[in-house]
């Protein structure tokens, strides 16, 4: 896809990017059916959902940006769109820092962006481990190479990064998890997600309850042993 189509704004977040006031772009379309993803619409109908203009975005940033610590896009899956090279240019022009959320499924369009210096942030979800559960997490047929390259750019890139996983019940168990961290040995950051019941793409999973928090702190004492800064959120 081409051009770049934002279907929300909020102008400021405290909640996105850590420790940041940030605004939030949230694009619409995505190249994985993820069957907890909180943000279904945007994959599924997102053609329904009213565009919001380029030209409006960026005069708001323009207005707010003594305010703002950074902008964090998000979706959907940012990386589809060629046009994003572009826009966040134009974001750049305004002196502020650029968060990129991702599934890391595009890789070359990802080290694209870093190479150019677009990114001062990337957050990559890393939906299961590198094996047949990431195509049952992802919703689609998952060439696994894709994931590990982008895994490979963040921890030799230079930039600051995150991975972070969604511990959905029935489908993800401590030792996915912790194979997870094992694979991702020595990186600077996994977060371990809470899982939403509350709105997801498949509504069977609505019923889900999610994991404890006493689990969840065995999980992440578990994780620590091979990603140091491994933390729920």
């Amino acid at each position: 896809m081409s051009e770049l189509k934002i279907k929300k704004f909020v102008e400021n977040s405290l909640i996105e990017w850590e420790g940041k006031i940030s605004a939030v772009i949230v694009v619409g379309g995505c190249n994985f059916s993820c069957p907890f993803c909180h943000n279904g619409v945007l994959v599924k109908s997102h053609a329904d959902i009213a565009e919001i203009s380029q030209d409006k975005v960026l005069r708001i940033l323009k207005e707010k940006k003594d305010w703002l610590d950074g902008v964090v896009i998000s979706g959907g899956e940012p990386c589809l769109y060629h046009e994003l090279f572009d826009f966040i240019k134009k974001v750049k022009e305004l002196e502020l820092p650029i968060k990129l959320d991702t599934n890391g499924y595009l890789p070359k369009m990802l080290g694209s962006l870093i190479r150019q210096k677009l990114v001062d942030y990337v957050a990559m979800d890393i939906k299961a481990p590198l094996n047949d559960k990431y195509t049952q997490l992802s919703g689609t047929k998952v060439n696994l190479d894709r994931i590990k390259e982008s895994i490979e750019l963040l921890r030799t890139s230079g930039i600051d990064y995150e991975f972070r996983t969604t511990f959905v019940p029935n489908m993800l168990e401590k030792n996915d998890l912790v194979e997870i961290a094992t694979y991702l040995q020595g990186s600077k950051r996994f977060y371990i997600q809470q899982f939403s019941p509350e709105v997801t793409l498949d509504h069977s999973l609505n019923t889900l309850v999610p994991y404890t928090l006493n689990y969840l702190r065995e999980t992440e004492l578990a994780c620590k042993k091979y990603v140091a800064n491994s933390r729920i959120r």
